[in-house]
Formats: C-alpha cells, structure tokens, sequence
C-alpha cells in the first residue's frame, strides 16, 4: 500500500519563478530516495494561494525516516524552505481499502 503526502507551500509572494527554478534543481534530491514512487507540485491559480505538492512513497517512513533524515533532505530544505512562509504542514493518506 503506497503512502501519498501532501503539503501546501505558501511561497512568499514575488519569488515564485525563483522558488520553481529552486524546485527543478531540488527535484532529483527527492526522486534519488528510497521508498519514492513520484512527486507532482501543481501551480496554483490565484495570486496568493499555495502551491501543492503530492508526493507518493512507499510507506511513511520511507518519507519521515529515510529521506528527512537524509543529507538530501538537508539540500533539499536549503533550497526550499526559505521561501515558505510560514512553513507547510504535511499530512499522509493511505489506501481506503
């Protein structure tokens, strides 16, 4: 059963085209993980509302404990954390059935 992630990011405004290029660099940190199955972080369309990231992992752990404890992680947060303001809570979902 694969976990699914979600975040909304609330990017400060006037740095998204800073934070997307960010993003694309941060990308492959992510995707190199074990337990990672995709990532897909939508745009939103209003001025001032959050981007969304959904990320899928094997497990819970595969996310908490394999990559936020990771070296990628700490690259990962470099790059991306200082644009959030403030920072995004992450929820997990599983399979209904």
């Amino acid at each position: 059963m694969a976990v699914l992630e979600h975040a909304l990011l609330p990017v400060r405004a006037g740095s998204e085209a800073a934070f997307e290029a960010a993003l694309a660099t941060a990308r492959p940190l992510i995707e190199a993980s074990p337990g990672f199955i995709s990532l897909e972080i939508r745009r939103p369309t209003g001025t001032g509302q959050p981007y969304l990231l959904l990320a899928e992992w094997r497990s819970v752990a595969d996310h908490q404990d394999g990559f936020r404890r990771s070296d990628r992680y700490q690259q990962w947060r470099a790059l991306l954390h200082p644009f959030y303001d403030p920072m995004p809570a992450v929820s997990y979902f599983g399979d209904l059935v």
